[in-house]
C-alpha cells in the first residue's frame, strides 16, 4: 500500500515490508524511514535484499506486504548498480546528460561543476576513468534536483582515495541541496564516517543506529 506522507520531514518511510520470489523470502517486516537532510546507509551480504528494498522504496517494484508512505510530490534521483553503454556508440558527457530528458547547457555545465567534472563535459563517456564516469552519472542525477538522492554501490570499481572522495562529495551535495541520502553498500568501514545512520539488512534489518 502507498500512502501520501504527513510528517513533512519524513522523505519516505517504510511499515512492515515484506517481499519474496516464489518460496524465497527477500524481505521481512522492513520498519525505516529517510528524512530530509540525512544520509542513510544500508549496508548488507549480497542477496541481503538490498536493491530490492530500494527499488521497492522509489516505488519500482510494490510489496507484497506492508505500507509505504512518501512525501507528496517527492522528486527521486536513482544511481542503479550498472550502468552500460555499447562502446560501439559514440556518446560524450554532454549527450549522456539528455538521453532521457532535455536539459539546458547552464543546467549540464553547473552539474558538471558541482561533482568536480566540467572539464569533461565533451568528452567521450567510453574514455573516462571509473571514478570520472561516477561523477557524471551523479551529475545526471542531480538534474533532477532530487528531495532524495538513492545511490546503490556508487563506489563499485573505484580505488579506495577515489571512494573516500566521491562519499565526501556526496556529504558536500546532502549539505548544499538539503536533500536526503540513501545509499547502498557492502563495505561497512568505508561508510562508517560519511553517513548519519546505518542500517544492516539480511533480508531484515539486523540493527541500525548512528555509526
Amino acid at each position: 500500500m502507498i500512502i501520501k506522507s504527513k510528517n513533512s520531514t519524513h522523505l519516505i518511510n517504510a511499515t512492515d515490508l515484506s517481499y519474496h520470489f516464489g518460496k524465497r523470502t527477500v524481505l521481512s517486516n522492513i520498519n525505516m524511514s529517510v528524512q530530509a537532510g540525512e544520509i542513510v546507509s544500508l549496508i548488507g551480504p549480497n542477496g541481503a535484499g538490498k536493491t530490492t528494498l530500494v527499488r521497492i522504496l522509489i516505488g519500482l517494484l510494490r510489496p507484497m506486504e506492508g505500507s509505504i508512505s512518501r512525501r507528496p510530490n517527492l522528486t527521486v534521483g536513482y544511481l542503479p548498480q550498472q550502468f552500460e553503454v555499447d562502446k560501439t556508440i559514440p556518446l560524450t558527457v554532454r549527450r549522456l546528460m539528455t538521453l532521457t530528458r532535455p536539459a539546458t547547457h547552464a543546467a549540464i555545465d553547473h552539474t558538471l561543476h558541482e561533482v568536480g567534472t566540467p572539464h569533461l563535459v565533451n568528452q567521450s563517456i567510453h574514455g573516462l576513468s571509473g571514478g570520472e564516469l561516477q561523477r557524471v552519472l551523479l551529475a545526471r542525477t542531480l538534474l533532477r534536483n532530487p528531495d532524495l538522492l538513492v545511490l546503490d554501490e556508487p563506489v563499485q570499481g573505484i580505488d579506495v582515495t577515489g571512494q573516500f572522495e566521491l562519499y565526501d562529495l556526496i556529504a558536500r551535495i546532502r549539505s548544499s541541496r538539503g536533500c536526503g541520502v540513501l545509499m547502498i553498500s557492502h563495505d561497512l568501514h568505508l561508510v562508517m564516517g560519511a553517513t548519519d545512520r546505518v542500517i544492516c539488512l539480511n533480508q531484515h534489518i539486523c540493527c541500525s543506529g548512528h555509526p
